[in-house]
């Protein structure tokens, strides 16, 4: 099942920021309750890869079916299994609203995508797993562009990620190209989740 309780304790949880702000681990580096700073214990080779899955499917807010199944996909590609499981993970449909501003969290971009609010290549897609390809041009419905959660999002938005080229005017953006390894989330370590899969399959 996909995780629905707090952000900030799942993060602090993992000692990793699955908003990729770092603002939930910033005050409190340790984990959750009266015994989380406490938590010393050093973790087995299998604990650390658990840990390293958890952090993937919890940053990308899917669920152990979805990135199973998105994992064997990446084991077929001719990349590197890992900066290819990464890569298909970016191109799904709710990251890439995500990325482009549309909505401060990737749970916000999913509902944007499943209330049908979002277009690709002119056709509306209500499935946030959907995969896009490079060049495919995301864009707000007509109806939708009023929505004053997009407009807050946009709004706060300090960087740019530099896959995507948004037009902020249009609310439309274009999946340029794909990522490279160090544009994404440095505190993850995906060797270890090949590992993880690698055992288990």
């Amino acid at each position: 099942m996909r995780y629905t309780g707090s952000n900030w304790k799942r993060s602090r949880r993992l000692g990793f920021s699955t908003l990729e702000s770092g603002k939930e681990t910033a005050k409190r580096p340790y984990g959750p309750g009266q015994h989380g700073v406490n938590r010393k214990k050093k973790a087995s080779e299998y604990g650390r890869q658990l840990v390293e899955k958890q952090k993937c499917a919890q940053l990308y807010g899917i669920n152990e079916r979805q990135f199973r199944r998105l994992f064997l996909i990446a084991k077929k590609e001719k990349t590197v299994t890992g900066l290819a499981f990464l890569r298909i993970l970016e191109s799904r449909l709710d990251n890439l609203v995500f990325r482009m501003g549309f909505a401060r969290t990737r749970r916000g971009a999913r509902q944007l995508v499943n209330h049908g609010h979002v277009l690709v290549n002119g056709k509306k897609v209500d499935i946030p797993s959907y995969l896009c390809e490079v060049n495919d041009v995301i864009s707000i419905r007509e109806t939708s562009k009023n929505l004053k959660v997009i407009k807050e999002s946009l709004e706060s938005m300090k960087t740019k990620f530099p896959t995507v080229n948004v037009d902020v005017t249009k609310l439309e953006g274009t999946f340029v190209r794909q990522p490279e390894r160090n544009e994404l989330a440095k505190d993850i370590d995906e060797a270890q989740i090949i590992e993880w899969y690698n055992r288990q399959l």
